[in-house]
């Protein structure tokens, strides 16, 4: 079965941390806009790793 792009829990990590690399650099430099995305992207960073671990405890 081929898995969606993407669709892993390291992915969904390396998300998580390219979202709060954004954020930080947004209140660094004071750009709002900027932070709200890092902190979007990383908010669905910690949504996809959660529920990727939520289907590996049920058993997929």
């Amino acid at each position: 079965m081929a898995r969606k792009k993407g669709s892993s829990k390291a992915s969904a990590k390396a998300e998580e941390v390219k979202g709060a690399a954004k954020e930080k650099a947004g209140r660094a430099v004071g750009n709002e806009r900027l932070t709200a995305e890092g902190r979007a992207e990383r908010a669905k960073g910690d949504l996809r790793q959660a529920g990727k671990k939520a289907k590996d405890a049920f058993g997929k």
